[in-house]
């Protein structure tokens, strides 16, 4: 849901987690599929790098640079206060931005995230900042994101 109007996006999305838990965002909501071999292997390196655990991935599927993420904070109330998230991207290198949610008129920062990096959003990042990956017509090739997070267990429903 954008500004109250159902979008529905070609990104493939799909939610893994320690439990069945349900989580609700932008007006969908995802119930979480147990770890695969090769997610839970993935997570435990992320971890590693990160110094924190994570209890859920959400997984995206960019098929090109036609399909993108808009303006956004990861702010839902099951991921607590001031959550973590680790983005591992893989495949497709895509530009990654963020802008200031108070500070109007100043310049959006962006990074470039190649094949394996991680990238940690910590602390106050998802209060004051918004991200954003941009569409664009020069990728041509598939990129993988996951987003390796924390859901306060009190704030969702076990399915």
């Amino acid at each position: 849901m954008i500004c109250g109007k159902h979008i529905v996006t070609a990104c493939k999305v799909a939610w893994y987690g320690d439990s069945s838990y349900s989580y609700s965002y932008s007006g969908t909501i995802k119930v979480a599929l147990p770890w695969t071999k090769e997610l839970r292997a993935l997570k435990r390196l992320v971890e590693e790098k990160a110094g924190c655990s994570f209890n859920s991935s959400l997984c995206n599927l960019y098929r090109d640079g036609s399909e993108g993420l808009g303006w956004h904070s990861d702010d839902e109330k099951a991921l607590g206060k001031e959550p973590m998230i680790a983005s591992l991207s893989l495949g497709a290198e895509r530009k990654f931005s963020f802008r200031h949610k108070r500070k109007s008129g100043g310049h959006p920062i962006s990074i470039q995230l190649e094949n394996g990096s991680l990238l940690v959003m910590k602390g106050t990042t998802q209060t004051f900042w918004q991200h954003s990956v941009p569409k664009t017509a020069k990728i041509t090739t598939p990129r993988i994101n996951l987003t390796f997070r924390n859901i306060v267990l009190g704030e969702v429903s076990r399915i």
